[in-house]
């Protein structure tokens, strides 16, 4: 069954305007389909990430994963990670199999499949191609000031007080 809908915009030029800094990746080709480790029922590996030129000012970072075009009103979070320290530039591939494989005090907050880790693309069969916006958050604070039980919608509102720079890069896929 095809799910043809109008294409959802990219919603963060939605958000209130903030600095612009760089994320790259090994294992994302921004606007290009995602490798096989990126997808759900493949891999299941969090990409590699690398960022630089954050705002001055920058104590923590939020990493995060949305699709907004899951046939939801709101869209999906695939990866929430929270508190990244200000001195770490960099996520490996895997980084987001567990909290305990992400650097100093970071944790994950639930994905939209319950897990608190990263979950892979996933979208429905025979559907457009979905985009996956990785998200790296400059936050002006030690601690965005949730903890592991808020929801992505929570963090998601948190930074909408407290991100001082946002680099984005994203994917696509389709089955």
């Amino acid at each position: 069954m095809s799910l043809d809908r109008p294409v959802t915009p990219d919603p963060y030029p939605l958000l209130p305007s903030v600095a612009s800094f760089t994320v790259t990746s090994e294992d994302v080709v921004d606007g290009q389909p995602l490798k096989d480790d990126q997808v759900h029922d493949k891999g299941n590996t969090s990409p590699q990430l690398s960022w630089s030129g954050a705002p001055e000012g920058t104590r923590s970072y939020v990493v995060t994963c949305f699709d907004p075009d899951a046939p939801t009103p709101s869209g999906f979070w695939h990866w929430v990670v929270v508190d990244i320290p200000a001195d770490v530039t960099e996520l490996a591939p895997g980084a987001g199999a567990s909290d305990d494989s992400l650097p100093g005090g970071a944790f994950h907050v639930a994905n939209d499949m319950g897990g608190h880790d990263f979950a892979g693309a996933a979208p429905p069969p025979d559907d457009q191609p979905h985009r996956y916006f990785f998200v790296v958050h400059a936050v002006g604070e030690d601690s965005l000031g949730v903890d592991a039980s808020a929801s992505p919608a929570v963090v998601s509102f948190n930074l909408a007080f407290k991100t001082l720079g946002r680099a984005i890069i994203h994917g696509t896929y389709a089955h």
